[in-house]
């Protein structure tokens, strides 16, 4: 399992001032609408997660409890066929991972594992989010709002990289 290395108090907006600029850099798509205190009580409703390198952050087959948004590393996306490990595709810094399973509760259909220089990202846990959502609904929207552009994000990659390997299969557009 992945090291938890802080967990911080919901009690107080008091999170560390640098993990607060880490995410400010690193997620600017998510932050543009919030300030540098809103992101410090987002911050304050998650955990800290660092993965060593290649480590299983959640496999296949599992809820999805948690999605986690990356700080720094990655997150390779595994498909197991035959017990081999295929690469199906990578989440780099400043995007989320593991939304999909956590919003629509269905089993994870790929493994989630930490890139060749390991990861370090916040997880947001189902009962956090809900508090999220009751206690600080500007910030959960524009939590919700970076999980849309995420999903659509992936649809978008996965649209076009479908219709060109179509266009390989079948030929259509080389004469």
């Amino acid at each position: 399992m992945p090291i938890i290395k802080q967990e911080f108090s919901i009690m107080s907006t008091t999170a560390p001032k640098e993990l607060v600029e880490k995410v400010i850099s690193t997620c600017p798509k998510f932050c543009e609408a919030l300030t540098r205190d809103e992101v410090a009580t987002f911050v304050s409703f998650t955990k800290l997660l660092e993965a060593e390198p290649g480590q299983i952050i959640a496999d296949i087959g599992d809820i999805g409890e948690e999605f986690y948004l990356v700080l720094s590393g990655r997150v390779n996306l595994i498909n197991v066929e035959a017990d081999k490990e295929i690469t199906i595709g990578r989440i780099e810094s400043g995007c989320l991972a593991g939304e999909m399973s956590f919003f629509d509760r269905q089993p994870r259909s790929i493994r989630l594992k930490a890139g060749s220089k390991g990861l370090v990202a916040l997880a947001i846990s189902r009962p956090m989010y809900k508090r999220l959502c009751v206690e600080h609904s500007y910030i959960a929207v524009n939590l919700l709002e970076f999980v849309i552009m995420s999903v659509d994000k992936l649809i978008r990659s996965s649209s076009k990289d479908m219709t060109s390997m179509y266009k390989q299969v079948y030929g259509i557009g080389h004469r």
